[in-house]
């Protein structure tokens, strides 16, 4: 079984059709997303229109539930942008997505941890910056929750861990949102460049072989689109460094 794993793609349209393209050559069994679909100051609802044809086993990202759920005077401006860019049938389907997804019967999908779409599975604060968490930090916030590939997203980071007590834990990194500008401290989570990040992981006796990808794609459009919208913040995060 060979799995494509998508993650925080973020309304970057331009970014997840370059991914797909890739993705054609690679041939994966099948491609999982592991949520914050479409939030961005981007092109949600283009976006939201191909995730709706690709119809991808997917997870709900803590900003899929907030479209759904918050009332409009608590959003900020991003999540506000696009939640009068989407419908109201399209932000319920967000709503809607599952929390955990069990695929093939022991690969567990989550948008940040088991139990919790805005904490870290992987990840801690390190002065002032992301790094991987101890093991037993993340044995705790694994709970009773077991598979031998468990996926998580949320910090627009790549991370591989192995699973205390074994297996393997994997975050694709962000297909669209290398900076999420409406952080009081957008930099604790910057991937650095803005490449398209996935992931490939392929089970083999041994284990999961994981192949992590940094996609180099034209962001020119992206931070014109930025731009455009009022958030030259937001465009920063898309120029190379």
């Amino acid at each position: 079984m060979r799995l494509a794993i998508l993650s925080d793609i973020h309304g970057n349209l331009v970014a997840l059709e370059a991914v797909l393209a890739d993705l054609r050559d690679r041939a994966p069994d099948a491609i999982v997303n592991l949520g914050d679909c479409v939030t961005s100051p981007l092109w949600p609802a283009e976006t939201m229109a191909l995730l709706e044809t690709l119809r991808l086993p997917t997870v709900r990202g803590n900003h899929d539930r907030w479209l759904a759920d918050l009332p409009p005077a608590k959003m900020g401006p991003t999540v506000r942008f696009t939640h009068e860019s989407l419908t109201a049938a399209q932000r319920a389907s967000l709503g809607a997505l599952p929390a955990t997804l069990s695929l093939d019967g022991d690969v567990l999908a989550v948008h940040g941890t088991p139990d919790s779409d805005i904490e870290y599975l992987l990840e801690q604060a390190v002065d002032g910056r992301l790094a991987l968490a101890p093991a037993a930090l993340v044995a705790h916030r694994l709970g009773r929750h077991r598979a031998s590939l468990i996926l998580c997203g949320h910090s627009h980071l790549q991370h591989l861990a192995a699973i205390p007590g074994g297996g393997t834990i994997l975050n694709p990194g962000s297909v669209g949102c290398p900076r999420y500008a409406d952080n009081a401290k957008p930099l604790d989570a910057e991937a650095g460049t803005p490449h398209a990040f996935y992931a490939l992981a392929t089970k083999r006796k041994a284990g999961w072989s994981v192949e992590m990808i940094a996609l180099a794609y034209d962001t020119a459009p992206v931070v014109a689109r930025a731009r455009e919208t009022g958030r030259a913040d937001w465009a920063q995060g898309y120029l190379q460094l």
